[in-house]
């Protein structure tokens, strides 16, 4: 059996599409812009603020009014972070699982800790995560391995020993190159970007369920 599974928030862990998209509505609204389906930018959620302020906004990094409106998009954010957000079907029993055998679960994320804390707070689940670790965590963020192995110091096991769960390249690129086995989630948000089987992953699953299953054989 693995000893502990590590998974990315947004997109693999909770559905936080729908606080982000209110968040970019609201900026709209500021702009008298009409609103954005949230389904229209939810692909774009796991690439973060930048991610859908480009979505949103069209907006991109260098642009004279970015700055400002990312800003106004955090507070935003931050005000209502967690009024439409639920975890994921299948990721409480996975835990569940997990806690069952005495094998530590955490969180590794790109998202900013004074968003992160709250939020598993809200969700109930922060002081059941053996480590949660956050984009300001380390010196580096994913795709970088650092995170990855800050977690695995936190939680005192082998990157080789842990599975490593994420819904974006970057999350594949970075438990790879921190020696753990990963897991694409194709319930995921996905990005924009190339097929999630080009991604590298160990395994693809289409359910949390499956997890378990992956976490209880090597």
């Amino acid at each position: 059996m693995f000893e502990a599974v590590l998974f990315d928030l947004d997109g693999t862990f909770a559905d936080t599409a729908p606080d982000l998209a209110a968040a970019l509505n609201r900026l709209r609204e500021d702009l008298g812009l009409a609103p954005v389906p949230a389904a229209q930018l939810r692909s774009y959620t796991s690439q973060g603020v930048r991610g859908m302020l480009k979505a949103g906004l069209d907006l991109h990094p260098g642009d004279a009014s970015y700055a400002e409106l990312y800003q106004r998009f955090l507070r935003y954010y931050s005000q209502d972070i967690c009024v439409s957000t639920t975890v994921f079907d299948g990721v409480d029993e996975v835990l569940s699982r997990l806690e069952e055998r005495a094998a530590p679960w955490g969180i590794v994320t790109n998202k900013a800790q004074r968003f992160t804390l709250p939020l598993l707070d809200r969700l109930g689940y922060a002081k059941r995560a053996a480590c949660i670790v956050s984009g300001d965590s380390a010196p580096r963020a994913k795709p970088a391995a650092q995170p990855m192995r800050l977690a695995c110091s936190l939680i005192a096991r082998e990157p080789a020993s842990c599975l490593y769960v994420g819904d974006d390249p970057r999350d594949i690129e970075a438990g790879r190159a921190a020696g753990m086995v990963t897991v694409a989630v194709r319930y995921g948000y996905l990005g924009d970007g190339v097929p999630i089987e080009s991604w590298g992953a160990d395994h693809v699953v289409d359910s949390a369920a499956e997890i378990t299953a992956l976490a209880e054989c090597r």
